[in-house]
Formats: C-alpha cells, sequence, structure tokens
C-alpha cells in the first residue's frame, strides 16, 4: 500500500488518538497534499518543526496499529466482504427460482451495509 494512502487510513482509524495539531498538520500534509512550508507558514513554525511533528505522529500512528491492528483487521474483513458479494452475485445470475433470489438480495444488502 502506498504511504500516503496507508497514513490516511491510519489517521482515520487512530487520529483521535494523536494530538490535535498532529492530526492538523497529518492531514493538511497527507490528505491536502500541503507542503512543509505551506503547512510551516499557516502555523508560524519552521518546516523542521513540522517535519519532527509529521513523523512523530507517523510513528505514533503505526505503534497503534502494531499492537492494535484495527486496520489490518477491517481491511481483512472488507476483502471477505466483497469476495462473498460477489459469490452472492454470481449465484443470483445463475439461480431462476425467484425466492432464492430476494433471500440473495437480502443478504446483499445486508453485507454491504458492512463495507
Amino acid at each position: 500500500m502506498e504511504k500516503n494512502v496507508e497514513i490516511s487510513l491510519l489517521c482515520q482509524f487512530y487520529g483521535k488518538l494523536l494530538t490535535k495539531k498532529q492530526l492538523a498538520i497529518l492531514q493538511d500534509y497527507y490528505d491536502n497534499d500541503l507542503s512543509l512550508g505551506e503547512i510551516a507558514e499557516n502555523l508560524n513554525i519552521s518546516r523542521q518543526g513540522v517535519r519532527d511533528i509529521i513523523k512523530k505522529g507517523e510513528k505514533r500512528l503505526f505503534d497503534f496499529e502494531e499492537k492494535l491492528k484495527f486496520m489490518k483487521t477491517t481491511l481483512a474483513q472488507q476483502k471477505k466482504v466483497e469476495a462473498v458479494l460477489l459469490q452472492l452475485t454470481q449465484i443470483k445470475e445463475q439461480s431462476s427460482d425467484k425466492k432464492i433470489n430476494r433471500i440473495l438480495e437480502s443478504v446483499r444488502k445486508e453485507l454491504n451495509c458492512l463495507k
């Protein structure tokens, strides 16, 4: 997974565990694509200060994931749900029984809520 995407996802999972400043800077850097200089200017701090905050925030996010594994578990579950949904679609396409198709559609709607 690309680092920018991974950090953005980690912020979604664990961002509330960071300081408000760390989260804001990480979001500006990774999600809003601001440069170190732009962030530094906006916050009236040095580029090195921004870089240090980013590195510390990244470390904390990776530490949380290493210990808790919420992102890994969630992404694995989403893949499994998508695989089951694909199988349900294939079964529905091959079935002419309306009752089975209604049941499959009901199950599919429930699984879509988990995505």
